[in-house]
């Protein structure tokens, strides 16, 4: 039996909250469940745009769509999603360069299917801690291909500039990943506001330290804030297998 809990905050330092977040533990069109996280972005109100209304055509399109494999019901939803975002970008001067990431997961019995744009992140974690995604970012580029390591990238200072984004260009390209999943694991999605103010080691002792997924979503916001909240904070928390 899925287990879950999702919250939002607005952080520290920002006054409005650019974040959307969506989850469902019950069937959307043809996916058993979905659970969805955006963290857009523009000024003047656009990111908020951008992640509503990436997460409304995401939910739209695959309630309308007849396919049945789950990964190509994500990946059209989300080029639908691209679509409409660059076309209010184009048409709305206010809007103009707006978008959003997202990071989108379904879980299909013992696997999960993960889809991906941007730099919100998909982790896996049990006795361990497990990046599942990766981040289209400057960053993320440069670590690949061994320009800087990953502790520098951490704290780099164009750490916030991504290479990939939903409603940016005309076309999308998605990411996907199909993990299997044990009895004891946990899965997170998250924005950035939650992986840029707390590392990976702290989210796992977060997360297996307390009793249930409400409070673990309560304390690792509670630890971006404390951190410094310097972003929007969303958390998805689930556990696959809850008894």
């Amino acid at each position: 039996m899925l287990k879950t809990f999702s919250i939002t905050d607005v952080g520290k330092k920002r006054k409005l909250n650019e974040d959307a977040v969506y989850t469902s533990e019950m069937p959307v069109g043809n996916l058993p469940n979905l659970f969805l996280v955006a963290d857009g972005m523009g000024g003047h109100n656009a990111g908020d745009y951008a992640s509503r209304y990436t997460v409304e055509t995401i939910l739209s399109d695959i309630g309308e769509n007849q396919e049945t494999d789950p990964k190509e019901i994500l990946r059209h939803a989300i080029e639908q999603a691209n679509s409409f975002v660059h076309e209010q970008a184009a048409a709305r001067p206010a809007m103009s360069g707006m978008g959003t990431t997202v990071v989108a997961a379904v879980c299909l019995g013992d696997e999960l299917l993960v889809a991906n744009v941007g730099d919100s992140r998909l982790y896996l974690i049990n006795e361990t801690i497990r990046q599942i995604t990766v981040d289209h970012s400057l960053v993320e580029e440069m670590v690949r291909i061994g320009g800087i390591d990953r502790s520098t990238a951490r704290n780099h200072p164009d750490k916030n500039i991504i290479t990939r984004a939903v409603g940016v260009k005309e076309q999308v390209e998605v990411d996907f990943f199909r993990i299997a999943l044990m009895r004891d694991d946990t899965i997170l999605l998250c924005s950035d506001g939650l992986s840029n103010m707390v590392e990976d080691e702290n989210i796992r002792l977060i997360v297996n330290g307390q009793r249930d997924v409400v409070e673990k979503a309560q304390e690792l916001v509670k630890a971006a804030n404390e951190n410094g909240g310097n972003d929007n904070i969303s958390v998805i928390l689930i556990e696959p297998f809850a008894k």
